[in-house]
């Protein structure tokens, strides 16, 4: 498999955070060795976590290559953080003397939204407009890179700028739908109907895990399903007063309970990675997996045996997903203009249409553009769902660390734990920080 980074880094130990912090302030010599010109025009240093085979690591290594073609004097140095690094250390690295001078960054209020308000990152507002990023790409996918002065997302001011866009959505393994006589869902009852069906046949039909991001994310996809527009504003954006004991999360906690007593999702997956909810539906024992569509490209390689699909999960139509993660330029980088240049050959019509190409999701390029059916298959749906006010960001961004208390919720309920303290759980630290804005 492909090892695309999960949306979500878990919370290390103190001396393994010294650690990665040590590794984050040290230069990748591999990688083009240490900027002693930094500041003079002439050195390009760049950080991102993408693995180098998928769309986005392909796509930005096509983007340093034409920067290399523009900018002949410039030498560019490029080093490969893990995805904890940056998230567990950025705001520690941004405010010393070794900030890069552009950084692909997590997008999300206790993310950019969170080192914009402290000052780490440069505001973008004027050079965005000046190359009409803003006019490439739409409201709803700039919400992610827009922040107020508190750091919450939606504001007028940009701080990011993404390339790509990303949404969940349901994978049918077709040859098993087929072999099981299990009819492909289209609406909520016939997705329980299939799932009761592979289960009589000795088959456990979702994919899943409780150690990382999906479990999470299927708690909160069912949150959504009985969720307006209204609810998801007042969640994300605290718009308006969120009660955790309300019909969307009390349906939520019970029916995800249920389904781990009925057998849909193997209580074991209580301690799975994300990766290996993918093996499980790559190698067969899982016929359905309901995932973001970062995991498209890695799937497109890896499965060689048997057909597959993708549809709208059709539970639900507000879906988890946003606009992608943000490049940001760090207050404190020294080649600004380099930067912007970089950022600008990322919003390219050649390498939007590469991200398409490969199998993600470029938000500067037109279905049409692109040629692999698949990835239209898979542009025209994010859309859909972006014309329909679909995207309902994710679970964890409210509030700083809020990963870590769904994590430890979601488990407790594949535990075996009672929906309603699962509700309180998640409760507590959403209220107290919701509290502490006023």
């Amino acid at each position: 498999m492909n090892n695309p980074r999960t949306r979500f880094p878990l919370r290390r130990k103190p001396l393994l955070l010294t650690v990665s912090a040590l590794a984050l302030l040290a230069p990748l010599t591999a990688c083009g060795g240490s900027d002693s010109a930094a500041g003079d025009g002439k050195t390009l240093r760049l950080w991102h976590y993408e693995d180098k085979d998928g769309a986005l690591g392909k796509a930005w290594a096509a983007a340093v290559t034409e920067f290399k073609k523009s900018h002949p004097e410039v030498k560019v140095v490029f080093e490969q953080k893990t995805f904890d690094q940056i998230q567990q250390n950025a705001g520690m690295i941004l405010n010393s003397d070794k900030a890069p001078d552009v950084m692909e960054y997590n997008k999300g209020n206790a993310t950019t939204g969170l080192l914009a308000k402290q000052g780490l990152l440069t505001d973008l507002t004027p050079i965005v407009k000046a190359h009409g990023w803003d006019k490439k790409i739409s409201d709803s996918a700039s919400v992610t890179a827009r922040y107020d002065k508190n750091g919450e997302m939606g504001g007028d001011t940009w701080y990011g700028v993404p390339n790509y866009g990303e949404f969940v959505l349901a994978y049918y393994n077709d040859d098993l739908f087929k072999k099981y006589h299990v009819a492909k869902p289209t609406d909520f009852n016939s997705f329980e109907a299939a799932l009761a069906k592979f289960k009589a046949a000795g088959v456990t039909p979702l994919a899943n895990a409780g150690n990382d991001h999906p479990a999470m994310h299927w708690l909160y996809l069912l949150a959504l399903s009985r969720a307006d527009h209204k609810w998801v504003d007042d969640y994300q954006r605290y718009q308006g007063k969120v009660d955790f004991h309300g019909p969307e999360m009390t349906y939520a906690a019970n029916k995800f309970k249920e389904w781990v007593d009925n057998g849909y999702f193997d209580q074991k997956d209580v301690g799975l990675k994300g990766t290996d909810m993918t093996e499980q539906f790559v190698s067969q024992k899982r016929p359905i997996m309901v995932g973001g569509n970062w995991w498209f490209g890695g799937l497109t390689t890896d499965i060689k045996d048997f057909q597959w699909s993708t549809a709208p999960y059709p539970g639900s139509k507000i879906t988890l997903g946003a606009g992608g993660n943000n490049w940001v330029i760090p207050t404190k980088a020294k080649n600004k203009k380099l930067a912007e240049d970089f950022i600008d050959i990322t919003m390219s019509p050649k390498i939007q249409k590469l991200i398409g190409e490969e199998g993600n999701i470029p938000l500067a390029a037109k279905p049409d553009e692109i040629t692999n059916p698949r990835s239209r298959q898979l542009i025209n749906a994010f859309d859909q769902d972006q014309a329909n006010g679909g995207l309902a960001f994710y679970p964890d961004w409210p509030v700083a660390g809020y990963f870590d208390t769904w994590l430890a919720a979601t488990q407790n309920l594949m535990n075996g734990g009672k929906p309603d303290a699962i509700l309180d759980q998640l409760a507590a630290p959403y209220e107290k920080y919701t509290a502490s804005r006023h």
